[in-house]
């Protein structure tokens, strides 16, 4: 995700207007607004002051993670599709101290575990890759 619709979705996903986010970034609206619709790029400190704000690290901001693979897809969706199974049992179910009661809760459960699935294996990845393999602007 580019950085304009990354900072964006994060400060929706904090319910604040960019007006707001100014204000409490120290930063103006004008210059929100110009990184949002991509018309401006931020520098290094505002990127860093952004980053703080919302928790995250700079390579989020930026989208400068290692991206999975096809194969790494396709093992996720596997890994996936057996650990569900596996908590179709009752019993598996019963000893997590749970149960899945409805085709809502089992979608959200499987959104929560395919996200986590994902975050895991690109940290993995990002962990054990050489530098000089990774796909990061200088």
């Amino acid at each position: 995700m580019p950085f304009n619709t990354m900072l964006k979705t994060l400060r929706l996903k904090k319910g604040l207007t960019q007006g707001e986010l100014a204000k409490l970034t120290g930063l103006t609206r004008s210059a929100i607004g110009m990184y949002e619709s991509g018309n401006r790029e931020p520098k290094y400190e505002v990127l860093e002051l952004l980053a703080d704000f919302f928790n995250v690290d700079m390579n989020t901001l930026l989208d400068q993670s290692v991206p999975l693979t096809p194969r790494d897809e396709r093992q996720i969706a596997a890994d996936l599709e057996k650990m569900l199974a596996d908590l179709d049992s009752k019993n598996a179910m019963a000893a997590m101290g749970g149960t899945v009661e409805d085709d809502e809760d089992r979608e959200l459960l499987k959104a929560s575990l395919q996200a986590t699935m994902r975050l895991a294996k690109k940290i993995a990845k990002e962990k054990y890759t050489p530098k000089k393999y990774r796909h990061e602007e200088e």
